[in-house]
């Protein structure tokens, strides 16, 4: 009997909180995948440690000022260094891939995913910001490469895992949920005050500052409906989201006949990111299991979007269409920015982002150039914003 062939898989972003979780999956099924590149920003230390357990064919360091230490630890294992964000467009589109897992954070995801779907790579895509800033394109190329997208998200991915064996069969909407963040329930007289610390604490996963910070704020939600629509095919209509504070629930499928579909599991993002790089198997794993007597109670409650604004903005930038998405992320990623560098309080980075939608320079029918021209104009208009308020 032959071994199966294994997947041959580039990690971008390895060093971040998706990164290094995809890094442990692929430890534990060395006879699934071969990791072919990681890249990383600026650790140089964790990924000359990745490389050192993985034997990647490549690795790029997006700071060229690091890329030295890097060629001098892993040039003589004949791992092949690069430098620069360039870089990271051009590997992916290596012969030898099979799938691309894009984990870097925020805008900076978007090229090199583009540049992996034209090379016919499958996605796994953790950089929710690609779909978010050009939905339309990169659904439309994909459909032309004939490349599959395969959801990472916790939430999408359990509404992908729900929807498997039901794709024949309409979606009469779906239900993401949302743990509420370290601030469920606060009022705004309250969140005034709140410091870079409280808000880094979430009470159900651990992830990257960012996507923490965003998840505070519910805008990691908004920026998830905004996902789904373009993942899933959907109107803005057929998205709702619910505050489900256990995270045992991810998220569920309405199907026409008024049957509910829900993926269930303990808050692990290893257990999506596995799903989605094995795909269609599902691979065995030691992660903990969930039992209903740890958990005797599951409660539900709506939004509060009058208080967490950034949620109803999201949904307002998805119903307006064209850039309206692509100017709420990066005005997002400025406004968060500026937060965790003391810059501004925790409620104005709702009013950059507010002050950004109603300013930059809306285009309906947006091509590449305009979703980078909307980024750049963007970014300018919420930091002149944050000056004002600083």
């Amino acid at each position: 009997m032959t071994e199966p062939k294994k997947r041959h898989i580039a990690i971008l972003g390895s060093t971040g909180s998706i990164g290094t979780q995809a890094v442990a999956v692929v430890l534990a099924h060395p006879d699934q995948f071969q990791v072919e590149v990681l890249t990383t920003n600026n650790n140089a230390d964790l990924l000359i440690e990745q490389a050192v357990a993985l034997n990647p064919n490549v690795v790029v360091i997006c700071n060229e000022d690091r890329y030295e230490q890097v060629f001098d630890a892993l040039d003589p294992l004949g791992i092949k260094v690069y430098a620069g964000a360039a870089s990271i467009a051009q590997v992916v589109q290596m012969d030898s891939l099979d799938m691309v897992l894009t984990a870097m954070v925020g805008y900076a995801g978007l090229l090199p995913t583009i540049k992996a779907i034209e090379a016919g790579k499958s996605i796994a895509l953790a950089n929710k910001e690609t779909l978010v800033v050009a939905g339309e394109l990169i659904t439309q190329l994909a459909a032309q490469k004939g490349v599959n997208i395969y959801p990472v998200d916790s939430e999408h991915s359990a509404i992908f895992q729900c929807l498997v064996g039901e794709f024949h069969n309409p979606i009469e909407k779906i239900i993401l949920t949302a743990s509420g963040g370290p601030f469920r329930g606060k009022d705004r007289a309250f969140l005034a005050d709140v410091t870079k610390a409280q808000a880094l604490k979430h009470p159900n996963w651990t992830m990257g500052a960012k996507i923490t910070i965003d998840s505070a704020t519910l805008m990691n939600k908004g920026l998830e409906v905004i996902e789904a629509k373009w993942l899933f095919g959907l109107r803005p209509d057929q998205i709702d989201v619910v505050v489900h504070p256990q995270s045992i629930i991810h998220s569920l499928v309405q199907f026409e006949d008024g049957s509910l579909k829900a993926q269930m599991g303990l808050p692990d993002m290893r257990l999506p990111i596995q799903f989605a790089l094995g795909y269609p198997n599902r691979l065995k794993s030691d992660f903990p299991r969930f039992n209903f007597m740890d958990y005797p109670s599951l409660t539900f409650e709506r939004p509060d979007t009058e208080t967490f604004q950034n949620l109803s903005l999201a949904f307002d930038a998805l119903k307006r269409g064209g850039n309206a998405p692509c100017i709420i992320n990066a005005a997002n990623e400025i406004a968060v920015d500026a937060f965790l560098h003391d810059q501004i309080g925790f409620l104005e980075i709702s009013d950059v982002i507010e002050s950004c939608l109603a300013t930059a320079t809306f285009v309906a029918a947006p091509a590449y150039d305009d979703y980078v021209q909307s980024d750049t104009e963007t970014r300018r208009l919420a930091s002149e914003r944050i000056k004002t308020l600083v």
